[in-house]
């Protein structure tokens, strides 16, 4: 943060205020890490801060501490829209433009209290009044590790909120092999370990609760995977028949498609996955080296995100979406070759 944002930030955060936290939709580690983390540490110094979530998140997260006091807009409508009205103050994060709160959108719309956005995707919108983006971090909660220590509250941080800043940081650098681990992540990442965070047992409540069914989702999807070699690219499909079929539940997917990249000579890979509830296809795209699937995703998949992660939607169906994927790969075979 710089000088002016953290004189802005201590001017909002002068005296006791109601205040509403709010994650992107379909939240993951980094974004209900860093919610739970910021909301305890406000609640901490004196406010009266509840995250308010557009819906429910992977069961594998239920753990995280606070996770009890989160108001889910889906399942506690009256409450969470209160909750947003009446704040003197709402901080969103990990996500930075209102369509990324999916129902939520229209309420954030509505208010007239300031924001204060902590972000690291591409592109930010200029709705709130602090602006902490930061498209070289690691992640949401490594941001708000430095958010807090620029506010002077380093000592202020409990093993709780160590755990949830860990969490978040470790899913969203891929356990910390991805690109934008960097050595100061590692010494966020020792700080917090220093703070009470447990690497160990997270992990183990992170990757290690797998059911049997999502195993066998994970093995469906590995035998629909397509190599497309010419592009160095490689997709998964899911229809909604097979998420059915294997008791899928929120997070299942989680993952799976890092298996495309980690195939040799791989550097483009995308999962389709049939939502017919929504009337979408959901894409996650991943990439290495300097091919942009945030670039990619904004121009043809309604989405967005970083340069080696980015997420998407179709409105067709699962195999016209795929065909039209295809057909707009030559278009980037330069790039990917």
């Amino acid at each position: 943060m710089n000088p002016t944002q953290i004189t802005t930030t201590k001017e909002l955060l002068s005296s006791s205020k109601k205040i509403a936290i709010i994650p992107h939709k379909n939240p993951d580690g980094d974004a209900m890490g860093s919610t739970l983390a910021l909301a305890a540490y406000l609640n901490k110094k004196g406010h009266e801060a509840v995250v308010v979530a557009p819906n429910e998140y992977p069961h594998f997260l239920k753990w995280l501490p606070g996770d009890s006091d989160v108001l889910f807009y889906t399942s506690n409508t009256g409450n969470a829209r209160k909750a947003i009205t009446t704040a003197d103050l709402i901080f969103t994060l990990d996500f930075n433009h209102f369509s990324r709160a999916g129902d939520l959108e229209a309420e954030l719309d509505k208010v007239s209290a300031p924001f204060i956005m902590i972000d690291h995707h591409q592109q930010p919108d200029t709705y709130a009044a602090v602006t902490y983006s930061d498209t070289s971090m690691s992640s949401t909660c490594e941001m708000v590790y430095h958010f807090i220590k620029s506010l002077g509250d380093e000592d202020v941080i409990t093993a709780d909120m160590a755990s949830c800043l860990y969490t978040g940081i470790m899913t969203d650098t891929g356990s910390f092999r991805f690109p934008s681990t960097t050595a100061t992540t590692h010494e966020v990442i020792a700080a917090l370990i220093k703070k009470g965070a447990n690497n160990d047992q997270i992990h183990q409540n992170i990757y290690d609760t797998n059911s049997e069914s999502r195993l066998q989702l994970l093995g469906v999807a590995l035998s629909n995977l397509v190599v497309l070699r010419e592009y160095r690219t490689a997709y998964i499909t899911i229809s909604q028949k097979e998420l059915d079929d294997h008791k899928f539940q929120k997070g299942d997917t989680e993952g799976f498609v890092n298996y495309c990249l980690s195939l040799e000579g791989i550097i483009f890979a995308v999962i389709f996955i049939e939502n017919k509830a929504d009337r979408i296809i959901k894409m996650s795209l991943r990439s290495k080296g300097d091919f942009s699937v945030n670039e990619l995703a904004r121009a043809h998949y309604h989405g967005g995100g970083h340069t080696n992660a980015a997420g998407g939607k179709s409105d067709e169906s699962l195999e016209e979406t795929v065909a039209q994927f295809k057909a707009l790969l030559p278009t980037y075979k330069e790039q990917l070759t």
